[in-house]
């Protein structure tokens, strides 16, 4: 079973390397109870803290982390990060929810030309998919 779970990579995240001056944009990979990974232009030192934001919906979610891993993948980077904040896990659980919400309101607007409110995009997808997310 995967530790983590993918999510499309078409989810906005924002980051801030603490002790560095960098601020960039990149697109969530996967996210866990733990941490989170993510595709970056440029090679991230393992122990650096980091602040990553994923405005998605309000309230956005903003934590600091450590970069647990920094791996090459043909032209970019997957770097890892740790989280050791409880209220951090707590808030990455609900983008995992949101992720998935987000990106079953796209689908269906792609295959079905339904155009949904977030609402109607959440109702839907907990009646479908809510008691098979991991829990």
């Amino acid at each position: 079973m995967r530790k983590f779970i993918r999510h499309p990579s078409d989810m906005p995240l924002v980051y801030e390397l603490v002790d560095v001056v960098a601020d960039k944009k990149e697109y969530l990979n996967d996210v866990s109870e733990g941490g989170l990974s993510f595709q970056s232009g440029i090679c991230i030192e393992t122990g650096s803290v980091i602040m990553i934001e994923i405005p998605i919906r309000a309230p956005v979610f903003r934590s600091e982390g450590v970069v647990a891993w920094c791996e090459k993948n043909e032209d970019y980077y997957d770097v890892g990060v740790k989280f050791s904040d409880i209220k951090a896990g707590y808030g990455l659980r609900m983008v995992e929810q949101v992720c998935h919400i987000e990106h079953y309101k796209k689908e269906i607007l792609e295959k079905e030309g339904r155009e949904l409110t977030g609402g109607e995009a959440a109702a839907e997808w907990i009646k479908k998919y809510a008691k098979d997310f991991p829990g």
